[in-house]
């Protein structure tokens, strides 16, 4: 894919202030949606009709005049994929489902955590539907084609048992990767939250051996918090980086 065909919008949502990502083909109008747990009727409206607040951050048009420049008239939503199973990720799931009858992704080691969204949604306070169930899997190296987009997944557990980073790779610009709460700007997920399997050591070996790898100017686009690059949180994140304690264990082992 092209860097000018890519079309990503960032939506910060919910009382927890979580990232939903929309990403379109540019050609084709073809569009998915990770992590659509929270405001769904916010990003619908601004998916069909421009309408409403509209997203919090966007790499493409804001308006039915600058998508018709591109010789695109409208988007199709033809799937929805999860990083991972949170209740802020993916408590209005059934929603999106709803609306759009489509196939939805979640690596299966998070359908337990995701069989609980309701249930640890009302532990504080916010009433969510009944859990939707993900009909498709996403698995660890696999390369996930979805109408003209493709996504490479990586398997990056540690925040929880089935946590996946989410990468759309382009030719001539920076790649993007959707790393959910895997990777912060300056931070990572936690791992002490209950019914997870959260494991700080294993997030740190996730992260050191799928992420550190990729390409430095890959924009991350974590689940909460402001954009990053691989190169910037390789070099100074001080959980993971390379000057981390837990960098220094990983290379004696």
């Amino acid at each position: 894919m092209l860097n000018n065909e890519l079309w990503v919008e960032s939506f910060i949502v919910g009382a927890l202030a979580m990232r939903c990502s929309v990403v379109t083909d540019l050609k084709t109008g073809d569009t998915v949606i990770i992590d659509g747990g929270s405001e769904t009727d916010r990003i619908i409206s601004w998916i069909e009709d421009f309408s409403g607040q509209g997203p919090d951050w966007s790499k493409g048009p804001n308006d039915f005049d600058s998508m018709n420049s591109y010789g695109l008239s409208k988007r199709k939503v033809i799937a929805l994929v999860n990083t991972h199973a949170h209740f802020d990720h993916s408590g209005e799931i059934p929603y999106l489902l709803d609306r759009y009858h489509v196939s939805w992704y979640l690596h299966p080691e998070d359908d337990y955590l995701q069989s609980l969204a309701q249930i640890s949604a009302q532990r504080w306070g916010f009433k969510l539907p009944t859990p939707a169930i993900a009909d498709k899997q996403l698995e660890d190296n696999m390369t996930l084609t979805l109408g003209s987009l493709t996504f490479e997944i990586y398997h990056t557990p540690g925040h929880t048992l089935g946590g996946c980073c989410i990468e759309v790779k382009i030719e001539d610009g920076p790649n993007h990767l959707f790393a959910g709460d895997t990777l912060f700007a300056g931070s990572v997920g936690r791992t002490d939250l209950p019914h997870s399997g959260g494991d700080f050591n294993l997030l740190a070996h996730s992260v050191i051996t799928k992420l550190w790898p990729l390409d430095v100017d890959t924009v991350v686009h974590p689940g909460h918090g402001p954009l990053t690059a691989i190169g910037v949180e390789k070099s100074t994140n001080p959980f993971v980086g390379v000057n981390s304690p837990a960098f220094a264990e990983f290379r004696k082992s």
